[in-house]
Formats: C-alpha cells, sequence, structure tokens
C-alpha cells in the first residue's frame, strides 16, 4: 500500500474511478431497485449530511498530520546542513592529515545526502552512505585516540552529531500517514459518494462528479504532501545542503 500512495496520481485516478463509480451505483441501480419514499428523506438527508461531515474533519485532520510530517522532512534537512557544516569547521581542530581526510570524506558524503532528496536512492547507495560513515567515524575515532583531549572531542562530538541528524532524517521519511486511517478515509468517502448518487434527484452527470472529483483532488493532495519519495508535485528541495556543498566547494 504504501508504494501506491507514493504515486498521488495513481491515488488520484484510481480514487476519481471508484469514487464516480459508487456515485453512479447510487444513482442508478440502486435507486432504481428501491427509491428513497417521501417519509424516509429527512432521515436520509440527515444521514448524508453527518456521513459528508466526518469525511471532511477526517480530511482535515489527515491533512494537519501529513503538513506536521512535510515541516519535520524540512527540518531534519536543514538539521542535516547544520550538522555537516558544523563538523566541516570543527575538522579543523584535527591533525592536518586527519582534518584533510575528514573534509574530503564529507564533501562526498553531503553530495550523498543531496541525492538522497533529490534522486530518493535507494540499495547500493545506502550501502556507500554506510561506508562514508564508517570512513568518517574512524578517522575521528583514531584521532581522538591518538590525541584525547577536549579539542578533539569536539571534533567527535560534531561528527556524532552529523550521523543522528541523518537517522532523525530516515525516522521522519518513515513517518506517513497510517494506513489504516487512508483505509478508514477510502471507506468513507466511498460510502458518502454512494449515498450521494443515491439521494440525487438530477441524472445530470455533473452533480454525480462533482464530490468524486472534489474529493479526489483533495486525497491526490494528501497523498503528495505526505509522501517523501517526489511522486507528485511538492518536494522538499535539500537548499540548506546545496548551499553547505557550494560552500565546501568554494573552501
Amino acid at each position: 500500500m504504501t508504494s501506491f500512495l507514493d504515486s498521488p496520481f495513481a491515488v488520484l485516478l484510481v480514487t476519481l474511478v471508484a469514487l464516480s463509480g459508487a456515485a453512479y451505483i447510487g444513482d442508478r441501480p440502486i435507486k432504481r431497485l428501491r427509491p428513497i419514499k417521501k417519509d424516509e428523506r429527512g432521515d436520509f438527508d440527515t444521514a448524508l449530511a453527518a456521513t459528508l461531515t466526518l469525511l471532511g474533519l477526517l480530511i482535515g485532520f489527515s491533512f494537519s498530520m501529513a503538513v506536521n510530517r512535510y515541516d519535520q522532512r524540512s527540518a531534519c534537512e536543514q538539521a542535516e546542513a547544520n550538522a555537516i557544516g558544523t563538523e566541516y569547521r570543527r575538522a579543523g581542530l584535527l591533525p592536518d592529515d586527519d582534518a584533510a581526510r575528514v573534509r574530503k570524506a564529507l564533501g562526498n558524503y553531503i553530495n550523498q545526502r543531496i541525492s538522497f532528496y533529490l534522486e530518493r536512492p535507494i540499495g547500493d547507495v545506502d550501502v556507500d552512505l554506510a561506508k562514508l560513515q564508517d570512513e568518517l567515524w574512524s578517522v575521528v575515532a583514531r584521532a581522538a585516540n591518538a590525541q584525547p583531549n577536549p579539542t578533539t572531542a569536539l571534533a567527535v562530538s560534531g561528527m556524532d552529531d552529523v550521523f543522528n541528524s541523518q537517522g532523525c532524517t530516515q525516522a521522519a521519511w518513515l513517518n506517513r500517514i497510517p494506513g489504516a486511517a487512508w483505509a478508514l478515509l477510502g471507506l468513507i468517502a466511498i460510502f458518502a459518494n454512494f449515498l450521494m448518487g443515491y439521494r440525487e434527484r438530477s441524472t445530470g452527470m455533473f452533480a454525480l462528479l462533482a464530490l468524486p472529483i472534489v474529493v479526489s483532488v483533495a486525497f491526490f493532495l494528501l497523498a503528495d504532501i505526505d509522501s517523501p519519495n517526489g511522486g507528485g508535485v511538492i518536494h522538499i528541495a535539500p537548499q540548506n545542503l546545496i548551499s553547505v556543498s557550494q560552500s565546501i566547494a568554494k573552501h
């Protein structure tokens, strides 16, 4: 289900078809089999209004969850950039040879992190990132063991911040709207459109398609904001990481 939600355009298409189908089934076959009686219309309108209200509240609540997670990912990108920039400066506290190794590895490391945000790579790139982290830690650990003092401790602490910020980013990328919440949204949306089709007196297509289109667009935006993989139109640009990378290149 996660891979499907990573494609907001697929969510838009599937949702539009499903909701339109639910509205059509309510309007044509079911209404012909059992039309709404006059004495039932008041209670039916109340149930329809309650269902639409619940759907609107759930969509609004889900938007709030998705936006909070989007903001969290943006904050993690800024934290990563700050940690890498700080450690690049602290590397100057190490012996010259170790400082050069750390700064070179940090240059490669930040390029990997920028690629993560722009291309969302997996597999071999994750392995390369782990190798870079091992290389960076081995250099600062060796320097700290050779000269244990507060100065080298700053470099070790800064490298720890770099790794922690990357871990926070990874956790933020996995923090999504639960699948159960999506399932509940989908079921209520289908039921609401079914009731809307059953209730609608007119047989015009516009009346049947209005609600499916609105809800489908809402689901599209919700999936796009919640998905960190860049499958739609909303992305987290690594502006801070790019800025730090440019500063490192100039240095």
